[in-house]
């Protein structure tokens, strides 16, 4: 099997100590998370994982079992690149006096669909959201001129297809009723 880049969702409930569970299946598999992210869902009081890994499709299955079988998890899916929609979120720190001294920089901005989100009399933060490439594009432009400070967001993403999650949801809360 030829490895390959996957989406793991894991909704589960919000108890601490399941990060460390979660991320040590991983590790003993030795298999790297890309990315990782974690908020709240559609749903009230559950969480959601967005964790990204390249591997075969056959570890991502023994993966997901894994994380299946932590008591707090609810449900884990995985996806392919090409049943999700997907971003990323980065922000660049960068010195003010090149915002007027360069107009390339403004032209850099502009092309990348980038948006300045604070200016200062020191520096100014410049806003992207976009695929990791779109990300990474930036960064390799942005360079030249010193980046203060970089950060990039892990991936968030949503199916395609409809998940059926909530379905699942409500039929539990049917049987414990």
């Amino acid at each position: 099997m030829e490895n390959q880049t996957f989406t793991i969702s894991v909704y589960s409930e919000n108890n601490v100590g399941l990060l460390n569970r979660i991320s040590g299946i991983f590790l003993k598999r030795h298999i790297n998370i890309l990315s990782l992210n974690v908020s709240e869902s559609e749903i009230e009081n559950v969480s959601r994982f967005v964790i990204v890994v390249h591997t075969t499709e056959k570890w991502v299955q023994n993966i997901v079992g894994q994380i299946e079988k932590q008591i707090e998890v609810i449900k884990a899916f995985y996806h392919i690149d090409d049943e999700t929609i997907f971003l990323e979120n980065a922000l660049f720190k960068i010195e003010s006096g090149l915002l007027f001294d360069e107009k390339q920089i403004q032209n850099i901005i502009k092309e990348s669909n980038s948006e300045i989100v604070t200016v200062s009399r020191d520096f100014f933060v410049i806003s992207k959201s976009g695929r990791r490439s779109e990300i990474e594009e930036l960064y390799q432009n942005l360079k030249t001129f010193g980046i203060m400070q970089f950060v990039r967001s892990g991936r968030i993403s949503v199916s395609k297809e409809k998940m059926e999650i909530s379905a699942l949801l409500e039929e539990l809360k049917n049987k414990q009723i």
